[in-house]
């Protein structure tokens, strides 16, 4: 049954729920682990910007980028479910548009902090937001 369901989406809603889900699963559990470890999380920012502008920033970026990523986790996962039952978008556009934002100030992070490598890794995410927000639209 379920697997005859999956199957019975076209590919334009496939690909709207795979990147949804992708997005929530993603920023859902990448905010969870800020709140649950808001002190680890804040030691290893602190660490991790000590040498670039934004080191005196970290206590405001803390809250603000948890609060960016837990919300585009859990619209992105209500956009699955509006998507599934529904047939809307809306939600699910504004969770992968949040989800870009937060990608977005993380890679503005990583390139101050001078971390390449880690600001490299994120252009994959973007692209997946991207699409997201074009198959949403």
């Amino acid at each position: 049954m379920y697997t005859i369901f999956l199957f019975s989406f076209t590919p334009t809603t496939s690909i709207q729920l795979f990147c949804l889900l992708f997005l929530g699963i993603l920023f859902t559990q990448s905010g969870m682990d800020k709140v649950l470890d808001y002190k680890g999380n804040l030691d290893y920012f602190k660490s991790h910007f000590a040498k670039s502008p934004l080191k005196n920033m970290v206590g405001l970026m803390m809250p603000v980028i948890t609060l960016l990523e837990t919300a585009a986790g859990i619209l992105s996962l209500a956009g699955v479910v509006l998507l599934i039952l529904n047939d809307s978008t809306e939600v699910g556009k504004i969770g992968a548009q949040l989800s870009a934002l937060s990608v977005l100030a993380l890679f503005f992070g990583q390139r101050l902090a001078k971390d390449y490598a880690g600001a490299a890794v994120l252009v994959g995410y973007f692209l997946v937001c991207i699409a997201a927000i074009y198959f949403l639209r």
